[in-house]
């Protein structure tokens, strides 16, 4: 596989260097435009300063150690990438202006002229350093595996500006991973703690100002011409301000005031936005799904509880609760666009909602219904459904529908509710027996780690899945570079599925509505280079 520069379409169409990173929730994000006040911007953007807000504090902002969705958003301000995304997922030139690959080894031809914010220049032996450091295990990057692969090891040619990462187990999109690395300079990787609340990088804009709990100041650099496809990233706002901003029905009412420019509204208040025809742009992520613990001992263990259970379950009227009735069938199990393989992998391959059919699975497996209650050798079918109370109203809802039918059924079943963002913790201390986690990735090989290997604490396998069709699946998938994998992948998330190892439920849209501005937004929400003011 190989890439060199792409058309002027393709540059305008370049997504950015985010990613979802394999979270339970969703980024909640707001924009805001404002005009200067009669003062300057002190680099080359349009004058104007746009606020952006987040839902809660990045916490650290350091791009080897941060990766909470805020926080990724945040850096894409100020740190650039080797290369960025198009809007069909392939990779296009950032700071990388050339590439080739294969499965095990990626050869990147750095860009000349590429400077950071104390006017040094970003060299391939930067680049080389930082691989190394994300790859040392003693560092303790979350980033490893992300946007490194686990056993990388990279060299520089400096006569040739180049940069070789060779690793000794597959890395079939080492290329995609690679918009996922926030470059550092040799400076800042001396001393990664100290980027907590300054930076020191090649992206379009340099940190000037940070208020933890209330806003982040970002400026805009002169010089830069190395954004995505080689853009300069013109019109870009002068300024940028990431303010928190907790309360999704007060960004809506400010968006409709006119206060702030842009807003992710995914509540009930899409409503009135709709009435009011404010324009949007979105993203579809995975919004339900069911995961299932089949550790020892635990009812969901046996498969034809899974597929009862799930049977049982009117999936779309659940779907409809959860998300207002503006949720969609999903075709996939966690990737967000823009991803490389798009197959649907969940049609056809989950039970049919058919209580009856449900009920004869059981007693062919040896339990019996006694008292209205399902049991077998002397045990009740017992379970509870977690979800994370951050989720919103709608999940809640929709997690009592799934319990009370259920009980309706004969199975003895509790709504477990954790407190906002928690779920990982439920699901990682093992205490569980089904939970509402979906999870978003960019690529099809970042979801092996919740569905292979080994559960906590040695692994993030959560539901103790041994699926022996998606383990082979997944091996040969490895084996082949990027895109000429995709079938295999596709066919590796059938099997979970169709194993009930998962049960997708619904996905939805994550609505960025705007004002005032214009932009485009992937799975962690507004692409920074795409942000423009407009008429209207």
């Amino acid at each position: 596989m190989a890439g060199t520069a792409g058309t002027e379409t393709r540059n305008r169409r370049a997504r950015g260097t985010r990613t979802a990173a394999a979270v339970v929730t969703a980024l909640g994000l707001v924009a805001a435009a404002t005009a200067c006040g009669g003062g300057t911007s002190a680099g080359g953007g349009d004058g104007s300063a746009v606020t952006v807000a987040v839902a809660g504090d990045p916490g650290s902002l350091s791009p080897t150690t941060a990766l909470a969705s805020t926080a990724l958003a945040m850096n894409s301000f100020a740190y650039d990438t080797l290369v960025h995304l198009d809007a069909d997922g392939s990779p296009v030139p950032g700071v990388a202006e050339k590439w080739s690959a294969t499965t095990t080894s990626a050869t990147f031809t750095i860009r000349p002229g590429v400077t950071c914010e104390d006017g040094s220049a970003l060299t391939a032996e930067d680049v080389a350093a930082e691989y190394n450091h994300i790859a040392d295990p003693r560092n303790q990057s979350p980033m490893l595996g992300l946007s490194v692969p686990v056993t990388a090891v990279a060299k520089a040619d400096k006569a040739a500006r180049s940069v070789t990462v060779t690793t000794t187990k597959p890395a079939p999109f080492i290329v995609q991973m690679a918009r996922l690395l926030p470059l550092l300079c040799e400076e800042s990787l001396a001393k990664p703690a100290a980027l907590a609340r300054t930076t020191n990088a090649s992206g379009p804009y340099r940190l000037t100002e940070a208020v933890p709990g209330d806003h982040y100041t970002y400026v805009k650099r002169d010089g830069y011409s190395w954004g995505p496809g080689g853009s300069t990233g013109a019109g870009l706002p002068g300024k940028v301000v990431v303010k928190v901003v907790s309360n999704e029905s007060t960004a809506a009412n400010l968006l409709m005031a006119g206060q702030i420019s842009a807003a992710l509204i995914n509540g009930a208040d899409q409503d009135r936005l709709d009435a009011a025809r404010v324009k949007y742009r979105s993203v579809e992520a995975l919004f339900g799904q069911l995961l299932f613990n089949q550790a020892d001992g635990r009812p969901t263990a046996e498969l034809a509880v899974r597929k009862a259970l799930v049977s049982v379950l009117d999936l779309k009227q659940l779907g409809s609760v959860a998300t207002g009735g503006k949720g969609r069938t999903p075709t996939r199990t966690g990737e967000i666009a823009p991803t490389p393989c798009t197959g649907d992998t969940v049609k056809g391959n989950l039970p049919a909602h058919d209580p009856a059919k449900a009920a004869a699975a059981l007693t062919a497996a040896g339990w019996t219904k006694s008292g209205g209650t399902w049991t077998k050798d002397g045990k009740p079918l017992t379970v509870g459904l977690g979800y994370a109370t951050n989720l919103g109203p709608q999940v809640s809802s929709a997690v009592e529908l799934a319990v009370q039918q259920w009980a309706s059924f004969g199975v003895r079943a509790t709504a477990k509710p954790t407190g906002s963002g928690s779920i990982v913790g439920t699901l990682g201390g093992g205490d569980w027996d089904i939970a509402w986690a979906p999870i978003g990735v960019t690529l099809p090989d970042q979801l092996t780690q919740f569905y292979d290997g080994p559960p906590p604490p040695k692994g993030n396998n959560f539901g103790s899945v041994a699926n022996p069709d998606y383990r082979r699946l997944i091996t040969e998938a490895a084996a082949r570079p990027g895109t000429s994998g995709c079938a295999l992948w596709d066919a590796a998330e059938a099997a979970l599925v169709e194993h009930v190892d998962i049960a997708p439920i619904v996905s939805k849209a994550n609505r960025y509505y705007a004002k005032g501005v214009t932009f485009e937004v992937d799975g962690s929400g507004i692409v920074p280079s795409t942000l423009r003011r407009s008429a209207g």
